[in-house]
């Protein structure tokens, strides 16, 4: 059973920082793709960042580039997403993704990919930035 555990939402007042981390466990984590997506209320869900476990490439919505950063930590099977200089716009519920093994692709990971691929998904981190 796979299992996508999201943690480190908060309040932050804009400007501010946090640090998302999502353990991934009973999942084909290796050469394989993931990534953090995001939905404010009445809006759609969007894609934040991704990462292809493999290599580490890094694919970010032009949104978030220059203050977020995805990385990995392949020993322990978890995915960051840092996020610093925060603005109120960022204010969304946070989820983390797993593209299903079966889809991964070969060396790289998009947020393009993993939109029009099937997913696993996390339960979802709150955050919060005021102005």
């Amino acid at each position: 059973q796979v299992q996508l555990v999201e943690s480190g939402g908060g309040s932050v007042q804009a400007g501010g920082s946090l640090r998302l981390s999502c353990v991934a466990s009973g999942y084909t984590y290796s050469n394989n793709c993931m990534g953090w997506f995001r939905q404010a209320p009445g809006k759609e869900r969007e894609g934040v960042a991704s990462i292809y476990t493999g290599g580490g490439s890094t694919n970010y919505a032009d949104s978030v580039k220059g203050r977020f950063t995805i990385s990995q930590d392949n020993a322990a099977n978890t995915v960051y997403l840092q996020m610093n200089s925060l603005k109120p716009e960022d204010t969304a519920m946070y989820y983390c993704a797993a593209i299903l093994p079966e889809y991964r692709p070969s060396d790289s990971c998009t947020l393009t990919t993993m939109r029009q691929s099937p997913n696993y998904w996390g339960q979802g981190t709150q955050v919060t930035v005021s102005s």
